[in-house]
């Protein structure tokens, strides 16, 4: 059986309610395969950098990564524990379906 993620679309309404997210820098923390950040490029952010521990899921998040959203979106290998970032830098921090 698949797995489908928010198949209402309710997550993602919920998520473009809760702040304006043109021109703004977001850390996606345990992205896997970017379902969820290709849904929120949708909403016009600056830049998406956007990291996972697996780096099969990473391989597959770039190589479905369409070519509109590759200056907008970079996708790591790493978890939250080793985040090396200055201060400030992110306006959203998001993580969802990681714990």
């Amino acid at each position: 059986m698949a797995l489908v993620m928010d198949p209402a679309g309710t997550e993602i309404q919920a998520l473009k309610k809760i702040s304006n997210w043109r021109g703004k820098r977001v850390l996606e923390v345990g992205c896997g395969d970017g379902r969820l950040t290709l849904r929120l490029a949708g909403f016009n952010p600056e830049k998406i950098i956007a990291f996972d521990p697996d780096p099969k899921s990473i391989r597959t998040a770039r190589k479905n990564l369409p070519e509109k959203y590759k200056e907008r979106i970079e996708y790591r290998i790493g978890n939250a524990e080793h985040v090396k970032q200055k201060a400030n830098l992110f306006d959203i921090v998001i993580f969802s379906w990681v714990l």
